[in-house]
């Protein structure tokens, strides 16, 4: 169901959804193997960086099939579709919207003629020049309302004019800036490119009989590739019947996105040679020494805040209980919600286990404060249960800035830590204590180079400059006017 400013509800408190990501690409290259089949497992593995659209593009060597619609990945294919979807390479994704409204002409796999065949295209990220690219691009049916679209749309328009994907690739990824990971092809060639800085992952991995690239690691396992290395920075990969080439198409830069490692990415998949959980878990350990306090019991916020409390449970020696129930299958909805039942808020998602908290003192792990109202409705829950004390910790620093680079953050006005120091925000969201994990700690669990990493949300510097303040509608108000 459409949302005012154009999103889908996936929230059942949809004025309360936490940091989205872009997207999650995936591809593959893999003759005698039911390619559609493995880009729907690669997808149902990358499914927590979109979920309002799903698509998946397949050719057979002679042309270019692309089934999309709005939803999940097991609402959009079933069985009998992904059997209609024959070939020997397809690319495949998943959405949340960051530039473009959350419609059908916006789902992707992009698609423009190209050449003496057609272009399909999947992006994951966000770019900032967007409009002055809009402006390259000349003589294309219809308008183009997403910086996917008008990449696909540049793309094309390059290869027609003469050489082949590779070579328009070159000449028009270098204009792009932002962060993209790319993943496309043609009726024969899987491509694949990520952005001189590296900001969100992107990785290759090797089938018996073939290639596979995708957003994190966690999709190569379920699809059975192993593991091969990561996309650099800057880089354009090729694959087909001759196997994977590489051109460099800018200098790497590299500025891997810190709030990857924090939040978005599963925690069963590898960044730079460093596992997710296990950086959780170190985060946990580095708050606890940080931010000590006398309690009885560690409890986690579901899902993403478990792996932090166990870390904080180890490090503090306070033992680690489950005290709130997660409602495995609420998360997206097409029905609008009832005030009442919006009223209801985060209750719908998590519940207390009054009998584990009441008359204990809490430490409450969670990942983020972003507004502040996920938390102040999970502390009051917490003290309406029973618990006499609850004092929370947050296995980053506050975010005070906004994203531009595939993250959908409120803006700086809307971000709790935009407007209050860490006492008003502790007092915002009623606890009795609060802590942050400070930048150089989480930097540290990383095991990154703190100058390889993308810090702007937390510290306001932009690895890839700002010249004007996004606007998610931009094309969609251009093309209206």
């Amino acid at each position: 169901m459409p949302h005012p400013d154009g999103r889908l509800t996936h929230e059942l408190d949809p004025a309360n959804h936490g940091p989205q990501d872009a997207c999650g690409v995936f591809g593959v290259w893999a003759p005698g193997e039911e390619v559609s089949k493995l880009t729907y497992f690669g997808l149902y593995a990358l499914q927590h960086r979109g979920q309002e659209s799903a698509g998946i593009a397949v050719s057979d060597g002679s042309r270019i099939v692309v089934y999309k619609d709005m939803g999940l990945v097991p609402q959009v294919f079933d069985e009998s579709v992904l059997d209609s979807l024959s070939g020997h390479l397809a690319v495949g994704h998943c959405r949340y919207s960051t530039t473009g409204s959350s419609v059908w002409e916006n789902a992707q796999p992009t698609f423009r003629p190209a050449g003496d065949g057609g272009l399909a295209l999947t992006h994951n990220g966000n770019l900032i020049n967007t409009a002055e690219l809009a402006g390259l691009v000349t003589g294309r049916s219809g308008v183009a309302t997403s910086d996917t679209d008008v990449l696909t749309a540049l793309l094309a328009e390059r290869q027609t004019a003469g050489g082949t994907l590779t070579d328009a690739a070159a000449e028009v990824l270098p204009q792009a800036r932002g962060a993209y990971c790319l993943v496309f092809m043609d009726e024969h060639r899987l491509y694949a490119a990520r952005d001189p800085q590296g900001i969100h992952p992107l990785v290759l991995g090797h089938l018996e009989r073939g290639w596979v690239v995708a957003s994190e690691t966690a999709a190569l396992d379920i699809v059975g590739a192993t593991y091969v290395r990561e996309i650099e920075p800057g880089e354009l990969v090729t694959i087909d019947g001759e196997g994977v080439r590489s051109v460099r198409f800018a200098e790497p830069k590299p500025k891997g996105c810190l709030f990857e490692y924090v939040y978005l990415a599963r925690p069963d998949t590898t960044i730079a040679g460093r596992g997710v959980h296990a950086t959780r878990v170190e985060i946990g350990r580095r708050l606890a020494r940080e931010h000590g306090v006398d309690a009885d019991l560690v409890v986690p916020v579901p899902e993403s805040g478990t792996p932090a409390a166990i870390g904080y449970a180890e490090a503090s020696g306070i033992p680690y209980g489950q005290g709130l129930v997660k409602n495995s299958y609420v998360g997206r909805t097409f029905i609008q919600p009832s005030q009442t039942i919006r009223q209801l808020g985060i209750r719908l998602k998590l519940n207390p286990l009054r009998d584990v908290i009441a008359g204990k003192r809490l430490v409450v792990v969670d990942d983020t404060i972003v507004r502040g109202n996920t938390q102040r409705a999970i502390v009051k829950m917490l003290r309406e249960a029973g618990a006499t004390e609850v004092h929370v910790r947050i296995s980053a620093p506050p975010v005070a800035w906004p994203c531009y680079y595939g993250i959908d953050f409120a803006s700086r006005a809307e971000l709790a830590a935009g407007n209050l120091d860490v006492d008003g925000i502790r007092a915002s969201i009623g606890a009795d204590s609060l802590g942050f994990v400070s930048l150089p700690e989480l930097i540290e669990a990383t095991r990154q180079p703190a100058d390889n990493l993308c810090r702007a949300c937390f510290d306001g510097v932009y690895p890839v400059p700002i010249e004007t303040p996004h606007d998610k509608y931009l094309l969609e108000s251009t093309a209206a006017r």
